[in-house]
């Protein structure tokens, strides 16, 4: 599964976050998989997306940093898998 995983620097403090990251990395537990990520401008959020067979496996991960961030986690879909599943989902509905 993926998710999109937004997270809200806690004070807008990124300075903290980095010098964290450049000390230890991500910290990420086995089994989860970092893809891609996206800050905005301001450098108070941070948008990453990351993938593992069940969202509690990001746990571990999440409790390593919230003292410095607070999170949100979606799931998410290519929108290739979307259509995909929408798609058999349509044809099921049309017979």
């Amino acid at each position: 599964m993926l998710f999109m995983v937004i997270e809200r620097f806690k004070h807008g403090d990124s300075k903290a976050i980095g010098e964290r990251f450049q000390k230890s990395g991500r910290m990420l537990p086995e089994g989860v998989a970092y893809h891609a990520s996206w800050l905005d401008p301001a450098g108070t959020l941070c948008y990453q997306l990351m993938e593992a067979s069940h969202q509690e496996l990001l746990d571990p991960w999440v409790s390593r940093w919230t003292d410095l961030m607070d999170f949100e986690i979606v799931p998410v879909l290519t929108s290739a898998d979307f259509w995909a599943k929408a798609g058999s989902t349509n044809k099921v509905d049309r017979d």
